[in-house]
């Protein structure tokens, strides 16, 4: 058998606080692979001293490669670029926040030895606070519910994929990209494998509000039309409302002699089609909006610089 390789991928965005220890934690679960390792850090544009310690790492340990983009194009993206460049037989995903424990990877390579093609990272616990804890969990569940895909819940980035699966995703480039949504499309043979999720390291927490947001947005439109559906279900349900209304209006004044009036109930359904109609407006606008992004297609990053690779040339 020819030896395995190995690829970690590591998005860093504003990292200085925690690149130290994510170093020293990372090498000494590489030292223990069977095989050859590299490590990706893939800088998101950072705005400190980042990416100066992302060189150094690689002058210590020329196992540690990095990728500098342009400028912040955004977690998902960045996961992306470091994907882009793995060579490894095996490539893991892993914050570099340090929530996700790299002395995990060996429970994830023991279950690909075993043939699964795609092992996942499935959080038995978060240990942050409530309110950001129910937030990840309504948006998994909804997630699910919404999803035409089988998205396991309490699953993120953190997982390790097969040289072939890697291979596959790179065939669907779509400009806003929701990897995990991605993953799970291709298919292959995927499990899953528990750990808790640590706090914190150091710093703050780079996903905002916005943020977190804007990746719930991603991950709805971006592996389901349910939205669209439910927006035809509620048109013609109210449509079937309404003709009901009219049929009773018409039954009062023929039948009853009363003619109903009433300036507020006509508001009020005025109001209610009125958002109905918006609402919609704006489900078809995002989809419209993603198609745009698409049919523009810009690249999905640019590099200002790498680290640890022959060819160092950017555009």
């Amino acid at each position: 058998m020819t030896a395995r390789t190995y690829s970690i991928v590591i998005p860093i965005y504003n990292e200085h606080e925690t690149i130290p220890t994510l170093f020293e934690r990372v090498r000494a679960v590489i030292d223990g692979f069977d095989g050859a390792a590299e490590v990706i850090l893939v800088d998101d544009g950072s705005a400190d001293d980042s990416w100066r310690m992302l060189i150094d790492l690689h002058a210590r340990d020329p196992r540690f490669k990095a990728l500098s983009l342009s400028r912040n194009f955004g977690h998902q993206v960045a996961v992306t670029a470091g994907l882009d460049h793995a060579r490894g037989d095996a490539v893991m995903v892993l914050d570099g926040d340090l929530q996700d424990p790299p002395e995990v990877l060996p429970a994830l390579i023991q279950r690909w030895k075993e043939g699964y093609d795609v092992v996942y990272a499935v959080r038995t616990k978060r240990k942050e606070n409530f309110v950001k804890r129910a937030a990840y969990a309504l948006f998994y569940r909804i997630l699910k519910q919404l999803s035409d895909l089988d998205i396991p819940l309490d699953s993120g980035d953190f997982c390790l994929m097969d040289r072939k699966v890697l291979t596959a995703m790179k065939l669907l480039p779509e400009r806003n990209r929701f990897v995990r949504g991605i993953r799970t499309w291709v298919g292959y043979r995927q499990t899953g494998c528990v750990y808790e999720r640590d706090r914190r390291f150091a710093g703050d927490s780079k996903y905002t509000l916005a943020k977190l947001m804007g990746l719930a947005y991603d991950g709805i439109f971006s592996v389901s039309t349910l939205p669209l559906r439910v927006a035809v279900y509620l048109g013609f349900s109210l449509s079937g409302l309404a003709v009901m209304g009219a049929c009773w209006v018409v039954y009062e004044k023929i039948f009853r002699g009363i003619a109903l009036v009433g300036w507020p109930s006509t508001m009020t359904v005025m109001t209610l089609l009125g958002g109905f109609i918006l609402s919609t407006l704006g489900v078809i606008g995002e989809y419209v909006s993603r198609i745009y992004q698409e049919v523009k297609q810009r690249p999905l990053y640019l590099l200002k610089g790498k680290m640890g690779y022959e060819d160092t040339s950017v555009p």
